[in-house]
């Protein structure tokens, strides 16, 4: 699986595979997740234009999955990621998710940071299989804190969130 830059003409597509990824959701008793609207085409084309947006591509150089960044306090940021239900189950989130961290290596940043829902299998268990640990929440700078605030005016907080962080 290749992981490239994010094209401009494929922004739509980064939403229906969001879309995709997030009927699992529904699964688990979660529907107001699974039915939230991925990010706006500008705000993804912001993050293209800013060089934080990456997809996995298949052979055909069709983008099976995505991750957006943002810098954050001082690390790397994953805003999200998301695989296509149809390419899961290949390790392409966790090599979207190294590539990141090459990134922020590179950028001479010392951590990839990232919230997500705690009890949710291809969330926390996840990161924490991929090497992300959580923050306490006595850790966290006013970037994480500004983050985890407008998560909880978004309603996100019905269902047990916390913050993690991976060292590169």
């Amino acid at each position: 699986m290749r992981i490239r830059a994010v094209q401009n003409e494929e922004l739509p597509l980064l939403q229906d595979i969001e879309r995709a990824a997030g009927r699992c959701f529904h699964d688990i008793g979660m529907p107001e997740i699974a039915d939230d609207e991925p990010l706006p085409l500008d705000e993804l084309a912001r993050y293209r234009e800013a060089g934080r947006a990456w997809v996995a591509v298949d052979s055909a150089n069709a983008p099976v999955a995505y991750l957006i960044a943002d810098r954050v306090d001082g690390n790397l940021h994953i805003e999200q990621v998301s695989v296509h239900p149809d390419s899961a189950r290949r390790g392409i989130g966790r090599s979207l998710l190294d590539h990141a961290a090459a990134r922020a290596a590179t950028d001479r940043l010392p951590a990839l940071t990232l919230t997500t829902f705690t009890d949710v299998p291809w969330n926390a268990p996840y990161y924490a299989r991929c090497g992300f640990q959580p923050l306490d929440d006595t850790m966290l700078g006013p970037g994480l804190l500004d983050i985890r605030a407008r998560e909880t005016a978004h309603g996100l907080d019905r269902w047990p969130r916390l913050v993690m962080r991976r060292a590169v």
